[in-house]
């Protein structure tokens, strides 16, 4: 069936492409109301709105459909993503894939895991033949940006795709990608996939504080390659942290 025939109430919020229905709504309430039953003195920063300020130190990161459109439209996959911080260091991280029932998950310090099994990102793949994921906001002056560096990437580079953030750095993670770029991205789409990611051994470049304005993820022996490709591309993308 459709899925388009089956969500009927569905806005509009910065611009066409940046949709929320009834099921981010609801999934984001079912969430929210587990985690104040549970943890009733810790933050959230929730995607749609369900912000709370608590005292416990703890903050909770909430994406709740990340891929409305490709929800709505059975286009492509779509997550739920969560991610707990600490003194805004983030400790945990898990996102999941109902439609696949794939669930990739990493602990501070304590690895990454897919469906419970331990994942590292790939190694050994040359940029020629190297997928990279794209994760971005699709505003027109995004879209824009990332058409001018693809001009100049695409060349050099095996493939890309691209699907939402939160799953895009866990197939990065996993080793179904070499390599991602975000733009401009908000907090919550890459808050838990990032630590994911890291905990399976990528390594991230970004040209600023802001990681979700600008950001390279691959494994080690990728990521300089990547990045000298993507700067010559008019993109400048500083040197990897570790």
């Amino acid at each position: 069936m459709d899925q388009r025939h089956r969500v009927t109430d569905i806005q509009i919020k910065t611009h066409a492409n940046d949709l929320v229905s009834q099921v981010d709504l609801a999934s984001e309430k079912h969430i929210v109301e587990g985690i104040i039953a549970a943890f009733p003195g810790d933050s959230i920063l929730a995607e749609e709105g369900s912000d709370i300020t608590g005292r416990s130190g703890w903050r909770w990161v909430i994406d709740p459909l990340d891929g409305t459109l490709n929800y709505l439209t059975a286009a492509g996959p779509w997550s739920v993503s969560i991610a707990l911080q600490y003194e805004g260091r983030t400790v945990l991280g898990v996102v999941h894939d109902p439609a696949l029932r794939e669930t990739f998950s990493a602990l501070a310090d304590g690895g990454a895991q897919f469906n419970g099994r331990s994942i590292h990102v790939s190694t050994g793949a040359p940029l020629g033949k190297a997928i990279i994921g794209l994760s971005f906001n699709p505003s027109l002056a995004t879209r824009r940006r990332l058409g001018a560096l693809l001009a100049d990437l695409l060349p050099v580079i095996g493939d890309i795709r691209r699907i939402p953030s939160a799953l895009g750095l866990s197939y990065l993670a996993a080793g179904r990608f070499d390599g991602s770029l975000i733009l401009n991205t908000k907090p919550w789409d890459i808050a838990a996939s990032e630590l994911i990611a890291r905990e399976a051994g990528a390594q991230v470049s970004s040209p600023g504080l802001d990681i979700n304005e600008s950001a390279v993820f691959a494994g080690p022996a990728l990521l300089g390659e990547l990045v000298a490709a993507i700067s010559t591309a008019t993109e400048p993308v500083s040197a990897p942290e570790r």
